[in-house]
């Protein structure tokens, strides 16, 4: 019997990353947005800051595969991985790539942007994300209550993971935080990608919880703390009148009344979740939105 592709296919895990960039045959594109990870140690590692914390790896999703290089490494731990890949080319060099892991149903490459296609049910991602659209697409997973480990820029994840009353802090602490515990595990160097990107990288574990506070409606909340911080320098009094166009807020001037003194002398950055949530929840009732 002849064997098939099948038969001499890599084991999973065990993919060089710099020989998959020249069997596909391409060079990362910082105008595209393309930067390639190929630290073998990066990509090892990644894996398991999902598996130290018993995540399921049922179904794993990665976005943007690239030249399978994490792909490879998610294979050797999943029972299944769907990579979404927006460039053509790549998308049918992981599909001959990876022949065998499709054939054994294993894996499925879906070419199209994340930012619009379906997204299938998943139990974990794990993923290097493109960091032009990084915050839309973390903002598509985060709701979907799975463990997420996602590659991001430096400052990025490091205001994603910032604690109240830091230079750090803002919307994007409290909105992710709203959905899961977030910490940076680990900063990579520019020289982990081909080619290097401008700014250093940070990986970001997302552990999904339920926040510590109530609110009316997950929708309002976050688009009153979005509000409030487009005017992170002014006083919260301020904040909330002068971004009612932004939060829908029909009548701050009630919201401003009603709430604490205090509270209200405050700028955004010194207030925590909780508050907001508090804060919120007045809007909710006095503020007609």
């Amino acid at each position: 019997m002849t064997g098939g592709p099948a038969d001499d296919a890599p084991t999973p895990g065990s993919r060089d990353p710099d020989a998959l960039l020249a069997r596909a045959g391409v060079r990362g594109d910082p105008d595209r947005d393309q930067h390639f990870l190929v630290d073998d140690r990066v990509l090892d590692r990644l894996p398991g800051y999902a598996t130290e914390i018993d995540a399921d790896t049922s179904h794993v999703l990665e976005i943007g595969g690239g030249t399978g290089a994490l792909t490879d490494r998610l294979l050797a731990v999943a029972d299944r991985v769907t990579v979404i890949e927006r460039d053509r080319d790549l998308a049918a060099f992981l599909r001959e790539e990876f022949v065998a892991e499709i054939e054994g149903d294993r894996l499925t490459v879906i070419e199209g942007d994340a930012l619009d296609v379906d997204l299938p049910d998943f139990s974990l991602s794990v993923s290097n994300l493109p960091y032009g659209v990084s915050s839309e697409i973390a903002f598509r997973l985060l709701p979907r209550d799975c463990p997420l480990v996602l590659m991001f820029q430096r400052e990025f994840a490091e205001r994603m993971a910032a604690d109240p009353a830091t230079d750090e802090y803002g919307r994007l602490s409290v909105t992710a935080g709203h959905y899961a515990d977030v910490a940076v595990v680990e900063t990579v160097p520019k020289e982990a990608f081909s080619p290097p990107p401008a700014v250093e990288s940070a990986v970001v574990r997302a552990r999904p919880r339920d926040p510590d506070y109530d609110v009316p409606d997950d929708d309002f909340f976050l688009d009153f703390v979005t509000a409030v911080f487009t005017q992170r320098r002014k006083t919260m009094r301020n904040a909330v009148r002068n971004t009612a166009h932004i939060s829908g807020l029909g009548d701050p001037d009630a919201v401003v009344d009603a709430a604490d003194e205090e509270l209200m002398g405050r700028r955004a950055g010194k207030v925590t979740p909780a508050e907001f949530a508090e804060l919120a929840r007045l809007a909710w009732e006095v503020g007609e939105p």
